[in-house]
C-alpha cells in the first residue's frame, strides 16, 4: 500500500456547498429497522472472494457465504451506491472491497468513480467526530482545562454575546449539540437560506455567527443537531492552540496515525476549514481514524487519545427524540439495540451524509468502516441493513 502521499489543503466557493453539505440527521441516520438475515446461505462452488480473503474471514471466525453474498448484493445495486467496506475484527483487517459508483466532492458532482484504497472520499459529518477528537487531545495537551470550561474564555472578541443562558454554555454542550440555540439544519432544507447551516457558511464570519444565534433553551438539556457547535469547537481549539483545526488534527492526530493524504476544505468568505463536513480520507484512513477509539486511544502502541476520552465520547449524553431514538455521545452516535440471531446489539456509529459509517461494538471486537454515495436522500437498503443481513449473522 503506498501511503507516500502529499497533504493538500483547498479553498472552494460555498455557493453551491450547501445543497448538500453537513447534516448526516437530514437524510437519515439509517437507524430504521430492518429484519436480519438468520439462516446462513451455502457457500458458492466458485467463490467471489479471493483466497486471501476466504483465509482472513476464516481466521477470523466469519461464515464466508454471508460475505459473499454481501459482496454479490451491493455490486448488484440492491444495496444502492456504496463504494466501500472494511470490516475490522478482532482487531485485524479481515475484509476490505472497493465499488464503483456516483460520488461528489463536497458537493460538486464528480461521476462515476472508480473507488480504490487510495481515493480520498467525502466523510461529511464523521469530521465532526474528528474535530471531537481534537478537542479532547487539546484537553490531554493541557491546552483546555476541560469540557466544563465556559466557551467564552476563548472567545474575548466576542465578548458582547456572553450575556444570559449563552453565558452558561460549556464545551460539553458544544460536544453533546446541547447549547440550546434556535438551530435548524434539519427540517429545513439546503436550498432555503433560513437554513442555519447555510447561514452559517454565507456569513464573513462564522463563529461571530454561531455565537449571535438566540438561546431558546437551557444550554444542556435539549439535543438539536447543529453543525454550528461544532464550528465552535474547531474556533476552540484553534484559539487554544494557534493552528486551525485542519493544521492541529494533522500534527497531533493524522500524523501519528500515518495519515498523509486528505483534504480539508475551507469556506470561501471566511477562509477558515468546514469544521462540520468538509474532510476527505481515504476508507483506510477513516479505518485508521476508527481504530483509534476501538482501540482506547493506542496507535502502534503509543497513546495519542486519552482512554477517558474515548469512554466519554461513547456515553449516553443525551437522548435524540427526533432522531429516531438512540442517543448522542461527543459527536458520535449511540444506536438503538436491535436483535439478531437471537443476540442483543448495541454499536456506537460515527455518522455522514451519504451514508458515511464507522461501526464500533465493542462486545464482539467489531468495526466496520462504509463510504457511499447517497447523499440527502434516505436509503431503506443502507449500510445499516448490511450490517444487519449479512455482517451480523457472519459470526453470530
Amino acid at each position: 500500500m503506498n501511503e507516500g502521499f502529499v497533504f493538500m489543503k483547498k479553498n472552494i466557493g460555498s455557493i453551491l456547498l450547501l445543497f448538500f453539505l453537513c447534516c448526516s440527521c437530514s437524510s437519515g441516520d439509517g437507524m430504521e429497522d430492518t429484519e436480519p438475515s438468520s439462516q446462513e446461505p451455502p457457500v458458492p462452488k466458485e467463490s467471489i472472494l479471493s483466497d486471501e480473503e476466504i483465509e482472513a474471514l476464516g481466521n477470523a471466525g466469519v461464515k464466508q457465504s454471508f460475505i459473499e453474498n454481501m459482496v454479490k448484493a451491493v455490486s448488484g445495486q440492491q444495496y444502492p451506491n456504496i463504494h466501500s467496506i472494511l470490516i475490522v475484527k478482532d482487531k485485524e483487517l479481515v475484509f476490505e472491497r472497493y465499488f464503483p459508483g456516483e460520488d461528489q466532492d463536497w458537493g460538486f458532482n464528480l461521476g462515476r468513480v472508480n473507488h480504490t484504497e487510495n481515493t480520498l472520499h467525502d466523510v461529511r459529518s464523521i469530521s465532526k467526530s474528528v474535530v471531537a477528537a481534537c478537542v479532547g487531545i487539546a484537553i490531554d495537551k493541557g491546552l483546555i482545562e476541560s469540557v466544563e470550561q465556559k466557551i467564552f474564555d476563548f472567545f474575548p472578541e466576542y465578548n458582547n454575546f456572553n450575556i444570559g443562558l449563552r453565558s452558561e454554555i460549556t464545551i460539553k454542550d458544544l460536544l453533546t449539540m446541547t447549547p440550546g440555540m434556535q438551530w435548524d439544519e434539519t427540517t429545513i432544507p439546503y436550498t432555503n437560506p433560513a437554513n442555519g447551516e447555510i447561514q452559517m457558511t454565507n456569513s464573513e464570519d462564522p463563529v461571530r455567527f454561531v455565537l449571535s444565534v438566540p438561546i431558546e433553551s437551557q444550554p444542556g438539556d435539549v439535543f438539536v443537531y447543529n453543525g454550528g457547535a461544532t464550528q465552535l469547537l474547531a474556533a476552540i481549539v484553534a484559539n487554544a492552540s494557534g493552528m486551525q483545526v485542519d493544521q492541529f488534527a494533522e500534527e497531533f492526530l493524522f500524523t501519528p496515525l500515518g495519515i498523509e493524504n486528505f483534504v480539508w476544505h475551507h469556506y470561501s468568505k471566511s477562509g477558515i476549514p468546514a469544521a462540520a463536513s468538509g474532510l476527505r480520507l481515504r476508507s483506510r484512513d477513516l479505518m485508521k481514524f476508527g481504530l483509534l477509539y476501538h482501540n482506547k486511544g493506542i496507535w502502534e502502541g503509543d497513546r495519542v487519545l486519552s482512554e477517558s476520552w474515548i469512554e466519554e465520547s461513547f456515553e449516553k449524553h443525551i437522548d435524540k427524540p427526533n432522531q429516531t431514538n438512540g442517543f448522542f455521545g461527543y459527536h458520535f452516535h449511540i444506536h438503538p439495540s436491535f436483535n439478531s440471531n437471537g443476540k442483543t446489539i448495541d454499536h456506537v456509529a460515527a455518522v455522514g451524509n451519504g451514508d458515511q459509517r464507522i461501526y464500533f461494538n465493542e462486545e464482539d471486537d467489531l468495526m466496520v468502516v462504509f463510504t457511499a454515495g447517497n447523499y440527502n436522500q434516505y436509503i431503506p437498503n443502507n449500510s445499516l441493513a448490511v450490517m444487519k443481513n449479512f455482517i451480523y449473522p457472519s459470526f453470530l
